[in-house]
């Protein structure tokens, strides 16, 4: 039942506060997403006509979104913060691996094109906040502007949050739809293991990485490759892919955003910033990929001494 399954998860989160690889373990918010576990002795499938009874709720109409085959061991029933209810199940299906093609490709992730292939090809990015944005201000206005509590806060807040969720959906789609073609087309792919969660704190450009789904163009990839047998490799994200030459290997000091074609001082070949980041991700790719290793430039040795405290960890008084 539910509340077996609430009481199993909160003991992990216990247990992974106490081996200190979590926070301490926080209350679910009433507005946010709401979820119900079910374990085998809780519902019932029939597969022959892809009934699902839930016990206490009785049978669910599902409008399935895909087939399968196995039989489900776990049923996850979620309410999204839009109002809208989702059926997760935990199945046990083989996955057939995709055709070799024997072409490989690297990928530099950018705001004004979604993505920069070595071989040339271009992705735009659709900017799908950009064509919702007008609405959800006049939404987000009128929220605002609702008493907390009241009939019409909540009808407002329902509208904000239906807005943003199609600008989630529209997002994803998006990306499943790009990252599996490049997983058809191409049998290893490159890309550069972008620290995300540190470039949204650009407040400059935030809105804009934000909008583009690095992390989760990453995410999808990841698992598409494991999935489908085809090799995703991973560049230190602090090689210089940007700024040294693909033709020659000739390295600049310095290079702002704002420069997004160059020429090489060295042998005077002309780049395009991010396709040249491409062909260099390309190339390294192909050396850790040989090496079975991670190729990083030298740095400065880390300082010694106790580093940055988190919540977790205590002070530590010397004697």
């Amino acid at each position: 039942m539910p509340t077996q399954q609430a009481l199993r998860h909160l003991q992990d989160a216990f247990r992974n506060f106490f081996d200190k690889r979590a926070a301490y373990p926080l209350f679910k918010k009433k507005r946010g997403t709401q979820s119900a576990e079910y374990t085998r002795s809780a519902f019932k499938w029939e597969a022959a006509h892809r009934h699902l009874t839930i016990a206490k709720v009785g049978r669910l109409k599902v409008r399935w979104s895909r087939t399968f085959t196995s039989e489900p061991t776990t049923v996850t029933i979620t309410k999204d913060c839009a109002g809208r209810y989702f059926v997760t199940l935990v199945l046990d299906e083989t996955i057939q691996s995709l055709p070799k093609t024997d072409a490989s490709v690297g990928i530099d992730l950018g705001i004004n094109r979604l993505a920069t292939l070595s071989n040339g090809d271009r992705l735009a990015n659709p900017r799908h906040l950009a064509r919702y944005q007008g609405k959800l201000a006049r939404a987000q206005r009128l929220l605002n502007r609702r008493q907390k509590g009241s009939g019409r806060y909540e009808r407002a807040r329902l509208c904000v949050a239906k807005l943003q969720a199609r600008i989630v959906d529209t997002r994803r789609d998006h990306l499943h739809k790009v990252t599996t073609d490049l997983v058809r087309r191409f049998d290893v792919i490159c890309i550069e293991d972008l620290n995300v969660r540190g470039m949204v704190r650009n407040h400059c450009l935030a809105r804009a990485i934000s909008d583009v789904g690095m992390g989760e163009f990453a995410r999808m990839l990841d698992y598409k490759c494991a999935w489908y047998g085809k090799e995703l490799v991973k560049i230190d994200r602090f090689f210089p892919s940007s700024k040294t030459c693909s033709a020659c290997g000739h390295r600049h000091a310095e290079m702002s955003l704002d420069v997004r074609a160059w020429v090489c001082p060295a042998c005077g070949a002309t780049h395009d910033r991010d396709e040249n980041a491409a062909k260099n991700i390309y190339a390294v790719g192909h050396t850790v990929k040989a090496q079975g290793g991670r190729v990083r430039p030298k740095r400065a040795e880390a300082r010694k001494g106790n580093p940055r405290r988190t919540v977790n960890q205590p002070v530590q008084h010397r004697a």
